[in-house]
């Protein structure tokens, strides 16, 4: 059976709905902004009646359609992985009961316990659902991880937004729904860190290189020269292991380096190779942008955040202001 659709628009002018007084004043649309079955069924105007002086009810042509879903009514779920700044009067109990989560949550991701003190002006990792962040290792499949988490597979896979192939890479951060971490001794989740020459690393921004934001999520520092555009390279050699774009992150690049560890380069204007590439050090791998979430979200945000996985990010021991080119 087909699904009764009637569809109205206002004019942005009118403020008090109850004030229409007359068909005239309903906007006229044209074909493209109606949902039909079929181009000919649209009309070019219909209008507006008001029920007991408060209320709107579209007088317009109905028609069947398939039975599809339009749509979802409210707002989409969080999916990202936010900071938090602690704050004077902030307790573990008010942090987790203001962004919705379990207490374990929040004590697990930050690898804190319930009788952990916190400060204001730390910074603490807030999952956007109850459960675990797991970061991906090499051999991790998502059967094993569902059953060391006691977590439903469907859930992992749906919230994460995975592939129907089901296919992970290592260094993804996976968010478990409802899952709970294993009991220490029990198996062993965190993945160990390769250890790093000092001169694995060149700085992955041209002269004079600054760092404008110290160690932050997950493992990275940010650089900045206040300039939009500028070249990011590769700052060591590897394949290009992945590329996107998220809401946080903006566009961005992943390289696998053959030692195991993974380097991450986000907020990119633009993207400037392909997964499977093979990059030498120093190779441009994309531009200096702000997409994604910056502070501030124009081109005054402009930097690039640079994040080490499975191992120490060499670059989190300087000060911010530090000119690492001069």
């Amino acid at each position: 059976m087909g699904l009764l659709v009637s569809l109205f628009s206002l004019n942005p002018k009118f403020k008090n709905f109850s004030s229409l007084e007359s068909p005239s004043e309903a906007e006229i649309l044209d074909k493209s902004q109606y949902l039909m079955a079929e181009a000919n069924l649209a009309l070019p105007s219909f209008n507006l009646n008001v029920i007991q002086g408060n209320g709107l009810e579209a007088i317009a042509p109905p028609f069947n359609i398939s039975g599809k879903v339009l749509g979802s009514w409210g707002m989409e779920q969080e999916r990202e992985i936010r900071e938090y700044i602690v704050e004077a009067g902030d307790t573990l109990s008010s942090i987790v009961a203001s962004f919705g989560i379990s207490l374990n949550t929040l004590l697990w991701v930050n690898e804190l316990n319930e009788k952990s003190t916190i400060t204001p002006g730390q910074k603490l990792i807030i999952l956007p659902v109850s459960g675990v962040l797991h970061i991906v290792r090499e051999r991790d499949t998502l059967g094993e991880l569902a059953e060391i988490y006691q977590a439903r597979l469907e859930d992992i896979i749906e919230f994460n937004e995975i592939p129907d192939e089901g296919r992970i890479y290592t260094a993804d951060a996976l968010i478990i729904p409802g899952g709970k971490m294993p009991k220490t001794g029990m198996i062993d989740v965190k993945y160990i860190k390769v250890p790093l020459a000092d001169s694995f690393f060149i700085c992955p921004i041209p002269s004079p290189c600054r760092i404008t934001q110290g160690l932050h999520w997950v493992n990275a520092v940010d650089f900045s020269n206040n300039k939009c555009g500028e070249p990011v390279f590769a700052a060591a050699g590897g394949i290009v292991q992945r590329t996107g774009y998220t809401s946080r992150g903006g566009n961005f690049v992943r390289i696998s380096h053959a030692n195991g560890v993974i380097t991450y380069y986000g907020h990119l204007a633009e993207i400037a190779i392909t997964p499977g590439e093979k990059v030498f050090q120093g190779r441009i791998i994309g531009y200096v942008g702000h997409t994604g979430y910056t502070i501030p979200a124009d081109y005054r945000g402009c930097h690039l955040h640079f994040d080490v996985i499975f191992a120490e990010n060499p670059f989190a021991g300087y000060k911010v202001g530090t000119c690492l080119g001069e």
